[in-house]
């Protein structure tokens, strides 16, 4: 059982001002597996001052310290690597497996990105007489989600870290003991006081705080777009810069050509990874009407082929997060059979055999049409829906009918149909057969969010623009 009932505050290990206590559960298990201390906006305040104090002197750090702390962070990070693939596989019960090679990985990716960005990094440039600085925007505020828990913060923390910015995280209290153990390896690896602080808690008690604190230059908040609209509204009165990335609802374009069984396979596998709890997940897979059923079939086979159960053994399915998740999850399911869907695989109830933990069927439906509800509304669990179109015209104007535009895919054999696709889809990523890459920016367009995350232009959202009018005399500028 673990217990955490401290905070991480000015590079210390603090008592909340007032103790209160939330359980976490193992959503594998339904049981307690440890408790959390719930901060306040007293603990909050107490963080931010910390992070203000601090930013007066990091801010001033030279490129070698900053790159010297990464350094330092990324060796901490890889000797802690087993207990945060354990701590994430508990939490929030991913697969053993997808831990180890992805979820924890990933964190040590953005870390090693951030080192690779900031060698080279230009904060300062002549433009004729005028010198353009890019400066560190201040005190930063993070809120953090559950479903890929390191990757959210490190994609933060590390950019923030590299351009001399100080922050206050708030990892999910649904999801926290990554987090802690983050919070821990920034103390091992020497980080300044005050330049990295934590606060446990939930949305009200400290996410409402950190979002509106009149100390906080910017936060940065990843979850569900309902959530991110509050936190907008907390931050307006005090014109703080906001980054967000929020849900999404993404289509997966498939071609009709030679590798078509190929690629809806991929797709199936892409919505199921994580136990469908990603936000950029390819839901909806657009295929030619006249290839429905053979889309089926090819689907019906690949989701019969995923393996759901104990996420510390060979499964490739754990649970979804929360009996919240798996109740909502389950209401969208009946709502997709009610409103006229195919089920093609999967449905209600937990797969045969499991009786206990928040387990989800993987779950195929055809014959979907865009104005049903498991089409419009974000599910996040292993469920897809398959969509058919009579042209690409069509399968363009599908994909983007839409509230959201975090990513969209496009799968098939010919590269220039697919490039001329990518371009008129509306979304911050669109990726082409599955192609994947660290430097690439991350972000939505719509009400995915705004902002982008990831790579070098992860760094623009920490940093703010001064001009210096005047730097150069203007016979040198000449």
């Amino acid at each position: 059982m673990r217990e955490y009932l401290k905070f991480y505050i000015d590079g210390q290990w603090v008592d909340p001002v007032e103790l209160k206590t939330l359980d976490v559960i193992n959503p594998a298990t339904e049981e307690v597996c440890g408790k959390i201390a719930l901060g306040s906006a007293a603990d909050v305040d107490k963080a931010v001052k910390a992070a203000r104090k601090a930013f007066k002197t990091w801010s001033l750090a030279s490129r070698e310290e900053r790159l010297d702390t990464l350094n330092r962070i990324l060796a901490e990070y890889q000797k802690r690597f087993g207990d945060l693939a354990t701590a994430v596989t508990e939490e929030m019960g991913a697969p053993a497996s997808l831990a180890q090679r992805a979820q924890v990985p990933i964190g040590m990716g953005h870390l090693g990105t951030a080192i690779n960005v900031l060698k080279d990094f230009e904060f300062e440039e002549l433009r004729g007489s005028t010198m353009i600085r890019k400066e560190p925007i201040g005190v930063c505020s993070f809120i953090t989600p559950w479903n890929w828990p390191l990757n959210q913060i490190v994609c933060k923390v590390a950019p923030a870290i590299a351009t001399g910015c100080t922050m206050v995280l708030k990892p999910s209290e649904v999801a926290p003991f990554s987090g802690q153990i983050f919070a821990e390896i920034m103390h091992a690896a020497g980080v300044p006081a005050g330049v990295f602080n934590l606060v446990h808690g939930d949305g009200l008690g400290v996410g409402v705080p950190l979002s509106s604190h009149p100390d906080v230059d910017m936060v940065s908040f990843t979850g569900s777009t309902r959530a991110g609209i509050e936190v907008a509204k907390n931050a307006a009165p005090t014109v703080k810069r906001v980054s967000q990335e929020l849900g999404g609802k993404s289509p997966n374009i498939v071609l009709d050509d030679s590798v078509f069984a190929k690629s809806v396979a991929r797709g199936v596998a892409t919505v199921m990874n994580n136990s469908g709890q990603s936000c950029n997940a390819p839901t909806r897979m657009l295929v030619p009407s006249k290839r429905m059923d053979e889309a089926i079939a090819v689907a019906k086979e690949a989701a019969a082929q995923v393996t759901v159960g104990d996420p510390n053994g060979n499964s490739q399915l754990g649970p979804v997060v929360s009996e919240a998740q798996f109740n909502k999850i389950q209401g969208l399911i009946q709502k997709g059979i009610d409103e006229g869907a195919t089920l093609v695989a999967g449905g209600v109830g937990r797969p045969e055999g499991l009786d206990k933990g928040y387990y989800v069927k993987p779950t195929v439906f055809a014959n979907v049409t865009n104005d049903m509800t498991i089409a419009r509304e974000e599910i996040f669990g292993p469920v897809l829906s398959i969509l058919g179109y009579d042209n690409l015209d069509q399968a363009v104007e599908i994909g983007n009918d839409t509230e959201y535009g975090l990513a969209a895919y496009v799968n098939g054999a010919d590269i220039e149909e697919a490039r001329r696709l990518a371009a008129k889809l509306r979304a911050g990523q669109v990726i082409i057969n599955g192609a994947s890459d660290m430097m690439a920016p991350f972000g939505g367009y719509k009400m995915s969010g705004n902002g982008r995350e990831w790579g070098d232009f992860a760094f623009h959202d920490f940093l703010e623009i001064k001009a210096v009018i005047g730097y150069a005399p203007k016979e040198a500028a000449e």
